[in-house]
């Protein structure tokens, strides 16, 4: 198996994990207090720009993540429960990203909902501490595999 795999997919689980926690704790809340008028062009606007700098991380991670499962030899970390947990987390944070976040965004785009907000800081805090969980075996991984 190729280091260099396994270091892009630790180095864009980390840069995602933390860029979470930095949304999660500054970004979304702070969303309720941009103004009425200016919001739903706020909002589309910050899509776009957050699509430029997530996507081709998440693309990189899930890509690398897939090939260090697949090309690690037999009896391997990476291929047993830890690597496949690894992998689950991943599978669990596009889940959440494109069945319940986008959709969430896609309705603020429209129009300010104090409720679709609140389900967006909730629904994001989970994908947050999925991605941090999904780090830590990472991580582990990244030394032992």
């Amino acid at each position: 198996m190729h280091q260099w795999l396994v270091i892009v997919q630790l180095v864009c689980t980390l840069m995602m994990g933390g860029l979470c926690l930095f949304v999660a704790v500054v970004h979304y809340p702070l969303l309720s207090r941009v103004g009425r008028g200016e919001f739903i062009t706020y909002e589309r606007e910050h899509a776009r720009r957050t699509s430029w700098v997530v996507a081709p991380v998440m693309l990189l991670e899930a890509g690398s993540a897939t090939l260090v499962t697949v090309l690690a030899p037999a009896g391997a970390a990476w291929r047993g429960w830890p690597g496949l947990a690894a992998l689950g987390l991943l599978a669990c944070v596009w889940v959440i990203t494109f069945a319940v976040n986008v959709p969430q965004h896609g309705r603020l785009s429209l129009a300010w909902d104090a409720r679709t907000h609140l389900a967006l800081v909730i629904s994001h805090w989970a994908r947050t501490l999925v991605w941090l969980a999904r780090g830590v075996i990472v991580a582990w991984l990244s030394v032992v595999g």
